[in-house]
C-alpha cells in the first residue's frame, strides 16, 4: 500500500499506541497492587491512571481523522495534535506519580504546587487544541 498519511496524522496515531500501550501495562500494575492488597483493590490513583490512559488513548485515536481532514497547514495541525497529547500525557503522568507515592487519594484536597494554573493550562490546550482541528475539518469538509 503506498498511502501516506500526514504529519498530523502520523503523531496522533503514535500517540494513540504508545498511550495504549502505557495503559496496558498500567493495568499489570494495577493487578499486582489487586492482588496484593488485603481489600483486593489498587491504589486509587493507579486505577485512575489506569483507566485515564485507555480513555486517553481512544482519545488520541479521535485526533486522527480530525487532524488528517482539517484544512490548517500542517504546522497548525501538528501543534494542535501535541497541545493535546502532551496534557493527556502529564495528567497520566499525575495520576502514575500519586500511585506510586501514595500519597492522596484526591489531589485536589490538598493541593500543592502548580495544580491549579496546571488545570487551567490543561483545560485550554485540550480544548482550544481539539477546537482547532474540529474547526479545520468543518472548514475544509463544508
Amino acid at each position: 500500500m503506498d498511502t501516506q498519511l500526514a504529519l498530523e496524522t502520523r503523531v496522533a496515531l503514535t500517540a494513540a499506541g504508545l498511550i495504549f500501550i502505557w495503559a496496558l501495562v498500567l493495568g499489570v500494575w494495577k493487578y499486582v497492587q489487586i492482588t496484593k492488597s488485603p481489600t483486593h483493590q489498587a491504589h486509587i490513583y493507579v486505577d485512575i491512571a489506569h483507566r485515564a490512559a485507555l480513555l486517553y488513548a481512544f482519545a488520541a485515536l479521535l485526533l486522527a481523522p480530525f487532524a488528517e481532514l482539517s484544512g490548517w497547514p500542517t504546522a497548525v495541525n501538528v501543534a494542535s495534535v501535541l497541545a493535546v497529547v502532551i496534557f493527556f500525557v502529564a495528567a497520566i503522568g499525575s495520576y502514575v506519580f500519586h500511585g506510586w507515592k501514595r500519597d492522596t487519594d484526591n489531589q485536589f484536597a490538598h493541593p500543592v504546587g502548580l495544580l491549579h494554573p496546571f488545570m487551567i493550562a490543561l483545560i485550554a490546550a485540550e480544548i482550544g487544541g481539539f477546537v482547532i482541528l474540529f474547526a479545520g475539518f468543518i472548514n475544509t469538509q463544508f
